[in-house]
């Protein structure tokens, strides 16, 4: 099995404005914090306003799998599905815990594996 860190090594990041670009936002509507992460700014929110309202499916509530599959891996694997069927997708997480859950070690986030 592939560890955290070599799943972690082996993971390209693209530009937060190449993502941004994805969902259909422009570089002047992101206020970027680096190269990877971006804050929306207060005048894209407005200008947003206008636009239909999007769905929400939260996860939330189940038990991870004896694998560590739980609720990110289904998020993420969720969000993954729906962009191959052309859905545009966008995922919300918090910063896992990083303690073994359940007796499970790996970030609470399935191993690396998601």
């Amino acid at each position: 099995m592939t560890s955290d860190i070599e799943i972690a090594r082996a993971a390209s990041i693209r530009p937060i404005s190449e993502i941004a670009a994805g969902i259909g936002l422009g570089f002047d509507d992101i206020e970027p914090q680096g190269h990877h992460i971006a804050k929306l700014s207060a005048a894209a929110v407005t200008a947003l306003a206008a636009r239909p309202q999007g769905k929400l499916i939260l996860v939330t509530a189940i038990n991870p799998t004896p694998a560590g599959e739980g609720k990110t891996t289904t998020t993420i694997g969720l969000g993954d599905a729906l962009n191959l069927i052309g859905r545009r997708t966008v995922i919300a997480l918090r910063e896992p815990s990083l303690g073994p859950v359940f007796g499970r070690k790996g970030g609470a986030t399935g191993g690396g594996q998601s």
